[in-house]
């Protein structure tokens, strides 16, 4: 079973900040992220996992002022800091191939890489927030489908870059004056629908080779993307069967293509709490979810929707015909439609879900939660999960101090690190030069 820790958020919660004993400052507080990753390292995670956002998250003044993400630290600074101070667990932070160029990301991810000896990996995302288009100079967002179209051929770009140089190629022979062999550095020269990259990448060929390829898309474009380049899927399932059947599709699209599958982990974001007995679980969950103000839940549930409803009466139900299809994520809007419609809830009945978690939730005691982990795996429907924790950082602890040794006492996860770096760590081989043989 492979596990990774998602931690921006700190906590996906918005009630998270307030539970008794948590740290209100946990998602932009440096000392506290050293200790949160030193946890993560010593209960063997494989990976230390940030999303990121490029803007505030497009909500209401009321929801903006109870928010603990509204400051963040950038990806790329935290990660290759936290590098210095642990030695094995992998460092995952996502790129946008929507307001960045390939050349950036590809020298940020194989820097990282060197700095932290093999552990980086790239999560892929269009970015779906409509607001970060006007930070970049933009009017309006791009079409869904047309992110994912330049998404694709960014991939190509940067993969491209990272294997700008022989795994040789840098000589180094004093005696001779030689540094580096120009006969094994490539030039890219790049000429595609989006992008005219010349290269060669001036960073040496990262530890990996490439850093591991995430990547989050659940709808049919993200999946196609997701098919043709993924080696890590941060899968938003809800169940058991679903997971199943989005695993098996990946696969079959995979197989279609010519790729193996066992190129691919699928790791589903799941939210754990753990309690004494389930009843206590239970308990604290209901403790948690108590925290969210109505102004928070409404507001995440407009930005899922990207439709505001905050107008509408909060106890009727989502006026669902006036809301139109949306240009940002089509999975999560889809998601809290299906959960209105199969389960007749209000606005405040999904507000309130969507400002706790209404994703897969394992609440209850070690036991029972070591119980269905391993029935997912057991079962086919993940290689493992990506954790949430309910709040920090006494979620953290209590997963790493008691449901990690349950499931190392099943033989589930391991007890130590067998290699060093996140490929190692996943099981993952590491890709050949496409222009260069060994």
């Amino acid at each position: 079973m492979h596990l990774a820790a998602f931690m921006r958020p700190a906590s996906i919660h918005t009630g998270a900040w307030r539970y008794p004993g948590a740290w209100p400052d946990a998602n932009f507080n440096f000392a506290h992220m050293r200790e949160l990753i030193g946890k993560l390292e010593a209960a063997r995670f494989d990976a230390f996992f940030m999303a990121d956002h490029l803007a505030v998250l497009n909500m209401p003044i009321a929801a903006l002022k109870r928010s603990h993400t509204v400051t963040s630290f950038e990806p790329f600074t935290l990660l290759s800091a936290l590098a210095a101070v642990t030695e094995k667990i992998g460092l995952v932070a996502t790129g946008s191939t929507s307001f960045d160029a390939p050349y950036h990301v590809a020298r940020r991810f194989a820097s990282l890489d060197h700095i932290s000896g093999g552990r980086a990996g790239w999560n892929i995302v269009t970015t779906a927030n409509p607001d970060a288009a006007l930070n970049f100079g933009y009017d309006s967002q791009m079409d869904h489908d047309d992110r994912y179209l330049r998404a694709r051929e960014f991939y190509d770009v940067v993969t491209g870059l990272w294997d700008s140089f022989a795994d040789d190629a840098f000589v180094r022979d004093v005696a001779a004056g030689v540094y580096v062999d120009p006969a094994r550095m490539h030039t890219l020269d790049h000429h595609g629908a989006s992008f005219d990259v010349h290269g060669p990448l001036n960073i040496a060929r990262p530890v990996q080779g490439w850093p591991v390829i995430f990547q989050a898309g659940a709808s049919e474009a993200g999946r196609k993307l997701a098919a043709e380049t993924a080696e890590v899927i941060f899968a938003s399932e809800g169940s058991l069967e679903t997971c199943k059947a989005f695993r098996a599709d990946m696969h079959a699209r995979m197989r279609a293509i010519g790729r193996d599958v066992t190129e691919l982990k699928v790791l589903p974001a799941a939210f754990v709490v753990v309690g004494d007995t389930v009843e206590d679980a239970q308990a604290k969950r209901a403790k948690l979810d108590s925290l969210v103000h109505y102004d928070s839940g409404i507001g995440t549930l407009n930005e899922r929707l990207n439709f505001d409803v905050s107008g509408y009466d909060p106890d009727g139900p989502l006026p669902i015909a006036d809301i139109p299809e949306t240009n940002a994520s089509k999975t999560g809007q889809a998601r809290i439609l299906d959960l209105a419609r199969s389960q007749k809830l209000t606005i405040r009945q999904l507000a309130e879900r969507a400002g706790s978690y209404y994703g897969l939730s394992f609440v209850g005691t070690p036991v029972t939660i070591a119980d269905e982990m391993e029935r997912w795996v057991r079962e086919d429907a993940s290689d493992g999960f990506t954790i949430m924790f309910p709040w920090l950082p006494g979620g953290l602890d209590d997963f790493t101090t008691r449901v990690v040794p349950e499931l190392q006492r099943r033989g589930l996860f391991r007890r130590e690190y067998e290699g060093s770096t996140l490929r190692e760590h996943l099981g993952l081989k590491r890709p050949a030069n496409r222009f260069f043989t060994a």
